[in-house]
C-alpha cells in the first residue's frame, strides 16, 4: 500500500509540474505574440480636413453631425483596403473615359465619384435590376436615351451611359441648383428629394433629414473623393505599374447585321472573350442592325494583352491621372 501511494503521489506531482511548465511556456508565447502585434499592427484615427468641398460647394466640416458622418465613411473606406485599392486600380483605366464626357457636358469633375460609389467602376447588377457602371434601371435608361433590348444594353456602354448620367445631372441641377443635392437625387430620385426639401423648407443637403441610405451615400462619395485625391494621407501606397493600364482601342463601324459575333471577332483578330470585355453592351452572340442605324464596336490593338509596365510612384497626396481618350458621342 505504501509503495502504491508514493507512486501515485509522484505521478500527481509530475502532472502538476508539467501543467505549470506548459502554462508558463504558453503564457510566454502569447506574450511574445502580443508584443509582435503591438509592434507591427496599429489602427489609427484619421485626421479630418477643416475645409472641404464637393463640386465647388462647401462641406460644413465645422458642424459636428457632418464631421462625424464624414468620419464614419472615411474610416469604413480607408480600412476596407482591398476594395478601395481596387478603386484606384480601375480608376486609372476608366476615369480617362469619364472625365472628358463630364467636362463636355459642363458637369463638375467630382461627379465621377458617383460612379465609383455606385458600382466600383464595374458592370454590376443591383438587386433592384440597376445595371452598369452608372447603375441605371431600365426605365431611367430609356428615358435618358440608352438602348435596352435583348441584343443591346447600353447601360453597359461606358461612354453612352456616362452621357446619360450627364443628362440626368443636368435635369436635376435645373431643379435643385446644387450639385450635392443632384448627387443625393441620383440615389433617392428627384421626386422624392423634392418632397423632402420642400416639406423641410431647406435648400442644403447638410440641413436635410433624409433616409440613412441616401445620407451615407453622399458621405461615402465625399470620403471616396478625399481618399482618391489624397492617397498617401489615407495610407495608400502604390506605383504606376500597380494600376490597371489604359488599353488603346480602335472602333469598327457596323451598319449591317452580324449573325455570328464569334466569327466577327476572329476576323478582327481577337477572340469572343475580348470582344465582350471591350463591348459588354453586346448581350447576344448576334447583332441585328436596323436600317439607318449603326454601332461602333471597339477592337483593341494587336498587342493589347502584353502588359506595359510603367515604373515609379505617384507623388504624395496626388490624385491619379490616366491617359486621355476621346469619348464616343
Amino acid at each position: 500500500m505504501k509503495i502504491g501511494s508514493v507512486f501515485i503521489l509522484i505521478c500527481l506531482l509530475i502532472s502538476v509540474v508539467a501543467l505549470f511548465t506548459n502554462s508558463t511556456v504558453k503564457d510566454e508565447k502569447d506574450k511574445a505574440f502580443q508584443q509582435e502585434i503591438n509592434q507591427k499592427y496599429a489602427v489609427f484615427a484619421l485626421p479630418l480636413p477643416d475645409k472641404y468641398d464637393f463640386a465647388g460647394e462647401d462641406v460644413p466640416m465645422g458642424n459636428f453631425d457632418v464631421r462625424e458622418a464624414f468620419d464614419r465613411e472615411l474610416l469604413v473606406n480607408v480600412y476596407w483596403q482591398s476594395q478601395t485599392l481596387l478603386f484606384f486600380k480601375r480608376a486609372n483605366r476608366y476615369f480617362s473615359v469619364i472625365e472628358p464626357i463630364l467636362k463636355q457636358n459642363d458637369v463638375p469633375d467630382d461627379m465621377k465619384y458617383l460612379a465609383v460609389v455606385e458600382s466600383g467602376l464595374m458592370n454590376v447588377t443591383s438587386p433592384a435590376g440597376a445595371k452598369g457602371v452608372w447603375q441605371f434601371i431600365e426605365v431611367a435608361a430609356k428615358q435618358y436615351k440608352l438602348e435596352v433590348s435583348n441584343e443591346v444594353d447600353e447601360r453597359y456602354h461606358l461612354e453612352k451611359s456616362t452621357q446619360a448620367a450627364c443628362r440626368y445631372f443636368q435635369d436635376s441641377y435645373k431643379i435643385f441648383k446644387s450639385w450635392t443635392l443632384v448627387a443625393a437625387s441620383y440615389n433617392i430620385g428627384m421626386g422624392a428629394l423634392q418632397k423632402q426639401t420642400s416639406a423641410q423648407n431647406v435648400s442644403s443637403f447638410y440641413d436635410l433629414h433624409t433616409n440613412e441610405e441616401t445620407s451615407r451615400y453622399i458621405y461615402r462619395i465625399l470620403a471616396v473623393k478625399y481618399i482618391m485625391e489624397n492617397p498617401r494621407r489615407a495610407g495608400f501606397h502604390f506605383r504606376k505599374k500597380d494600376l490597371y493600364p489604359h488599353i488603346p482601342l480602335n472602333e469598327v463601324k457596323v451598319d449591317t447585321s452580324i449573325s455570328d459575333l464569334i466569327a466577327f471577332a476572329e476576323k478582327q483578330g481577337v477572340n469572343y472573350k475580348m470582344l465582350k470585355y471591350f463591348n459588354p453592351w453586346l448581350r447576344k452572340t448576334s447583332l441585328n442592325v436596323k436600317s439607318g442605324n449603326s454601332y461602333f464596336i471597339k477592337i483593341p490593338a494587336s498587342d493589347f494583352r502584353t502588359i506595359r509596365i510603367e515604373d515609379g510612384e505617384f507623388p504624395a497626396d496626388s490624385a491619379i491621372s490616366a491617359p486621355s481618350q476621346k469619348p464616343v458621342e
